[in-house]
């Protein structure tokens, strides 16, 4: 039994990746990227393809815009699939729920096929408010909302470094602020890779400056619940009260500012300017700095970036051990018989060195090994239990062609002009990033990377790397935009 589940669960996820591949073929690798990447296949049932994504606008967008094209890859590939369903991930997990039916006509097959069947949405429920006014809250009904905050991600949790400490500092200064119906720096704009902590630094803004005390008009939202809310109030012709409520906040925090896009950033562009006009605190987080948000008009750029602008910088060993050390005493505290060694500690600091959230998951593993087994937390536990995860960040290799892609497309310069001989400056500096990238994760050769880009010299590759090493010295953003673009290689 246990063999044909496995043998089923291999067949479904070469299935799916089938029909992944179909749809890149069908809409392009950059909508592929920003709306079906985060797509994943939890189960078939007889003819239904149980699917779910991590949030509730991204299962509204694509069960709205995109649901019979996805059952058209599926068909593709087995006439069997005949329905979808849609849930939301929490917490990682998919929680499937009954929800109406919405009919969409499967492909044209013949004369003689069957009557289309339905396909089955979750329609996402609306996000819960944060805090507003009873007036306010009266005022635009259930329309209007806030993102959920995560009530584990406060200060007290938060463990500081020498990466991360002026962003902390500078988020508890803003809370006390809006605590004291003040306005501190304005706009503040947190950047970094992913997994740093700007959504914690978010949340723990939030609940810092009082998100539950009555009275308190506080609105966290990440960018896809801004664009939700947005493009629903256009549809109900309501956007005038959108504007408005936001308008009316004591404090707007703005998550995964990359992800805005279209309208929703133009909106934001609109907010933003009334709301510092006012003297209203706003913060914003997003993956990289205000210039590089290329989605946003410059008029917005400029405004983000005469703020205060505080970069999160890549966790040292230091920091990821007091994380771990951290994480390990608040299991300690929820688990009877759970004690991590140092040496464990160690030995996880060293080996997992992505991001606090894989730290996070290191200990959770080892945590719930130990609980399922009774085995004493040790080093040798660990090398089994994270095994899979150090063995999976070893065996990853960069390919040229990668770095090519992503720097193409991440400069919105094409392919083409990085192997030319063009020597305009927006080609040259992404040029020499990418030669760079591929000296530092690739083993291929100087002289073997020079062919690769339009047969230049060995002396060209090695000079373009030591000017981008010079540049990363004396620029910061320089360098949290390398680690970017290492993390989207990495992904």
């Amino acid at each position: 039994m246990a063999e044909d589940q496995a043998g089923n669960s291999t067949e479904q996820r070469e299935l799916f990746a089938r029909v992944r591949a179909r749809l890149r073929a069908a809409v392009g690798e950059d909508v592929f990227t920003s709306w079906f990447a985060r797509l994943e296949l939890e189960e078939l049932v007889d003819d239904l393809a149980h699917l779910s994504v991590p949030t509730r606008f991204l299962c509204s967008w694509i069960q709205s815009n995109y649901a019979e094209r996805i059952l058209e890859a599926f068909q593709g590939e087995s006439q069997a699939i005949g329905r979808l369903h849609f849930t939301v991930r929490v917490n990682g997990q998919a929680r499937p729920r009954l929800a109406p039916v919405v009919e969409a006509s499967a492909p044209e097959q013949s004369a003689s096929a069957a009557a289309p069947k339905p396909i089955e949405v979750v329609q996402p429920a609306a996000p819960r408010l944060i805090r507003d006014t009873p007036a306010a809250a009266a005022a635009k009904a259930d329309a209007l909302s806030g993102s959920a905050l995560d009530p584990r991600q406060t200060f007290e949790t938060f463990v500081p470094g020498s990466a991360n400490e002026i962003a902390l500092g500078v988020a508890k200064q803003v809370a006390h602020a809006v605590v004291n119906n003040t306005v501190s720096f304005n706009p503040v704009y947190i950047h970094s890779t992913v997994g740093l902590g700007k959504s914690h630094l978010l949340n723990a803004i939030a609940w810092a400056a009082g998100a539950n005390e009555p009275g308190r008009n506080i609105v966290y939202l990440t960018a896809d619940h801004f664009m939700y809310h947005f493009i629903t109030a256009v549809q109900r012709q309501s956007a005038l009260g959108f504007k408005e409520w936001l308008r009316r906040v004591d404090l707007l925090l703005i998550d995964d500012m990359q992800f805005l896009q279209g309208k929703s950033a133009t909106e934001f562009g609109h907010t933003l300017g009334a709301l510092l006009t006012g003297a209203k605190q706003v913060v914003v987080a997003g993956d990289a700095a205000p210039r590089d948000l290329e989605m946003l008009d410059e008029r917005v750029r400029s405004r983000l970036s005469g703020g205060l602008v505080v970069p999160i910088m890549t966790f040292d060993g230091d920091l990821r051990r007091s994380i771990v050390m951290k994480r390990a005493e608040q299991a300690a505290a929820r688990f009877a018989g759970v004690t991590f060694p140092p040496a464990v500690i160690d030995y996880v600091a060293r080996v997992v060195v992505s991001h606090g959230r894989d730290l996070d998951g290191a200990v959770n593993r080892l945590v719930a090994a130990n609980q399922l087994t009774g085995e004493p937390i040790t080093v040798a536990l660990a090398e089994k239990t994270l095994a899979d995860l150090i063995r999976a960040r070893e065996a990853r290799r960069v390919r040229i062609e990668d770095i090519l892609r992503i720097v193409s497309r991440h400069y919105k310069v094409p392919r083409n002009d990085l192997l030319s001989s063009r020597r305009s400056r927006d080609v040259v500096r992404p040029r020499q990033i990418a030669m760079y990238l591929a000296k530092s994760l690739t083993s291929r050769s100087l002289p073997e990377i020079g062919r690769r880009f339009g047969g230049r010299d060995h002396t060209t590759v090695l000079h373009s790397v030591r000017k981008v090493e010079q540049m990363m010295k004396d620029d910061g953003d320089l360098c949290q935009e390398i680690e970017l673009l290492k993390r989207m290689l990495e992904e």
